[in-house]
């Protein structure tokens, strides 16, 4: 068997936490380990590292390898050029298995954003998957509904089949009263977006109900390449497995999974699997508060103070502030939306952003002009790089720095600074035992992430 890890979502609905370069699956929401890295290890107790594939965004590409290098020395990780959803996702995904193992082996399909503790009953039901799998059958995971939630999919059975059910429906993230009524309903589940299939079957269903995304991933070669070419995917439609297949297939089976599955999408989940004190309330950080119920206040960065709140959803980050019902927290995607199409930042990033070497906080900006505070950890570096369009100015706050410019070594001391001119190559280096701090002050026409070219890096982003 093999494994696809669906690692490319955006997280809108956990902003202001989740942003767009930092999505939730590459966060330590619950624990010690990221979502991904969670979803990756859960993985390795059914398959061996070399049967686990993920697929991200290229512009997490680096993140992903860098989080699962943890676990595994070489992981498998694929990049789609332009977010498309997981319909292509997952059809590219199956191709390049197919092609680089010459096999038409069963396909396990997670997404990377689910919390589950309870390995041994995950591990069952995917072993009871794979017997209708074998059979022909594309099969789908079910998860009995406790409450009544309209930000999941759910599947409506029809009647017993082997170890599994038959699946008489999908519906997709009903209203309020539809979602109540599928509670109280023995043969309704939860849609997990768990799903399990021999490639063979998978490809002729798509033929069948999405044959734009089976023609473009015919033409997709991985034979002498990892690469996903753009001009391809770029003309797939942007549509979930969901709405292009299962919602239209008659080959589908469900079995249901019995264990402590949780989809961490919204602040309501993160309320829902967190602990409470005596009230019902959640408070992470610097919270101060009198006489609240049943809320969730989140503090990143300062004191944030609550009176009487009841049933309330607050998050601080260090540039954003979300406070809204908890009821109402599938709704946060549309505030994520509204800032992307009003080209507001604070849909992408963060003001402070961590990077393998340590971390960066931008403190002010305007047209023409960024400034930064770059934390170097000890024995780390930045990628040796240049950039076609802004220069940059180097002054050392705190510690020693060794900056390479164009072949030269620099050891600059604190209050040293350093002019690299646009198109400079250059690196930022600290081989000391403590760190060092560094502002940076960058102008130019064109002042973003994507503005670097590497090539060196010791993280493998070159």
């Amino acid at each position: 068997m093999y494994g696809i890890i669906l690692a490319g979502g955006s997280g809108s609905r956990l902003w202001p936490l989740s942003r767009e370069l930092c999505p939730k699956q590459l966060l330590n929401i619950t624990g010690e380990k990221s979502l991904l890295q969670a979803t990756y290890e859960r993985l390795k107790t059914i398959l061996p590292d070399e049967n686990i594939l993920s697929i991200t965004n290229t512009k997490h590409l680096a993140n992903v390898k860098i989080q699962l290098k943890d676990f595994c020395k070489t992981p498998i990780v694929i990049s789609e050029p332009v977010s498309k959803n997981t319909a292509p996702a997952a059809a590219v995904s199956a191709k390049y298995l197919v092609q680089k193992n010459n096999s038409d082996d069963i396909i396990l399909v997670v997404p990377s954003d689910h919390l589950i503790h309870d390995t041994d009953s995950f591990a069952q039901a995917i072993k009871e998957g794979e017997k209708l799998a074998q059979e022909g059958y594309i099969v789908t995971f079910g998860v009995k509904p406790s409450y009544s939630e309209t930000g999941f999919g759910y599947i409506k059975t029809a009647g017993k089949i082997a170890e599994g059910f038959k699946v008489e429906k999908f519906v997709e993230k009903p209203d309020v009263q539809t979602a109540e009524k599928y509670v109280q309903d023995k043969s309704t589940f939860w849609n997990s977006g768990i799903f399990m299939f021999k490639p063979s079957v998978f490809f002729e269903e798509l033929k069948k109900h999405a044959p734009e995304i089976f023609e473009i991933t015919e033409k997709i070669d991985f034979e002498n390449s990892d690469e996903i070419p753009y001009v391809e995917f770029d003309r797939m439609p942007n549509i979930s497995l969901d709405y292009a297949l299962m919602e239209k297939s008659k080959s589908l089976t469900m079995i249901e999974l019995k264990c402590d599955w949780k989809d961490v999408g919204s602040w309501d989940a993160i309320y829902d699997i967190s602990e409470k004190d005596k009230s019902g309330n959640v408070f992470v950080g610097h919270v101060l508060d009198e006489g609240s119920k049943n809320s969730l206040v989140y503090s990143s960065s300062k004191l944030v103070a609550t009176i009487g709140l009841e049933d309330v959803v607050l998050v601080e980050t260090e540039d954003a502030i979300l406070a809204c019902r908890k009821d109402k927290t599938q709704d946060v995607k549309h505030i994520y939306e509204t800032l992307k199409q009003q080209n507001d930042n604070t849909h992408l990033v963060h003001k402070t952003v961590y990077r393998p070497w340590g971390f960066y906080t931008v403190i002010a900006q305007g047209e023409g002009f960024l400034t930064k505070i770059i934390h170097v950890n000890p024995k780390q570096r930045l990628s040796l790089q240049s950039h076609n369009h802004r220069s940059e100015h180097w002054v050392v706050l705190n510690g020693t720095a060794m900056v390479v410019l164009d072949s030269k070594e620099l050891i600059l001391h604190s209050g040293h600074s350093v002019d690299i001119p646009v198109k400079a190559i250059h690196s930022l280096q600290n081989p000391y035992e403590e760190a060092v701090e560094v502002i940076e002050v960058q102008k130019g026409g064109l002042l973003i992430e994507e503005d670097i070219i590497r090539y060196e890096d010791i993280y493998g982003r070159a």
